[in-house]
């Protein structure tokens, strides 16, 4: 197996904005990363960060360029293919937890398994084993609306996890938490990171969350502007 998991060549991205009119999101990054890895992703807003959150995540294709998970060009995949490569290899956490209002918290961790053709007995033995992961095993029953947005955080990551990912792809997971409960997600990421080898790509704006991770990747104007270990570039007196 190669440890690389993440291989990005010459990235562009370009979006049309009118008749005529381009706007270019990347302009040609190239990076790794290697399995086990836990990268912070930052950088102003309009820099590029979600166009490559995005295609990391196979949710979108570069323009240009080459893009391969597990040794996989992505660019050269149907969506069928592309749909079951993120259920499959990506475990996904976003700032709002999108979690089903509706559905009880085993429920929405099982999801991703349903998507993957697993039965439905199987699908709630490892939505509960993953709850219990992350402390809310107790909370099976519950709806979303019925516990903290922590603990909904909490409940997003067994979601993500439950199809035993590769990846996690974090965008802002901290977003709408308050500074104690953001330590206890992040705690739990580095945890995952650290003990399972789960390799953890974060988008933050938050320097002290960035500080979790050991390397930055900075994107300015659709370039990286930095790339390198996160205690090297705060101690440059950088600003994110």
């Amino acid at each position: 197996m190669t440890t690389l998991l993440i291989h990005a060549e010459q990235l562009g991205k370009t979006y049309r904005s009118g008749p005529g009119q381009e706007l270019a999101a990347l302009r040609g990054i190239s990076f790794t990363v290697a399995r086990s890895e836990f990268v912070a992703v930052m950088g102003p807003s309009g820099s590029g960060k979600s166009t490559l959150m995005n295609i990391l995540g196979c949710l979108d294709v570069p323009s240009s360029g080459r893009y391969s998970l597990e040794g996989r060009d992505i660019g050269r995949m149907t969506g069928d293919q592309l749909a079951h490569l993120r259920n499959r290899y990506i475990g996904f956490v976003f700032q709002g937890f999108n979690l089903l209002p509706r559905m009880d918290l085993r429920d929405n961790v099982a999801l991703p398994l349903l998507y993957a053709g697993i039965g439905r007995r199987e699908r709630r033995r490892r939505a509960m084993a993953m709850l219990e992961r992350v402390g809310l095993a107790g909370h099976a029953a519950h709806l979303p609306s019925q516990i903290s947005g922590g603990q909904q955080q909490r409940v997003a990551i067994a979601r993500a996890l439950v199809t035993e990912p590769s990846l996690i792809l974090a965008d802002e997971p901290t977003g709408n938490l308050d500074t104690h409960t953001s330590g206890e997600i992040m705690g739990l990421l580095t945890g995952l990171n650290a003990d399972q080898g789960i390799t953890v790509v974060l988008v933050t704006h938050e320097p002290d969350i960035a500080h979790y991770a050991r390397r930055l990747l900075r994107i300015v104007d659709g370039l990286i502007g930095f790339d390198g270990s996160v205690s090297e570039y705060f101690g440059e007196g950088a600003t994110a």
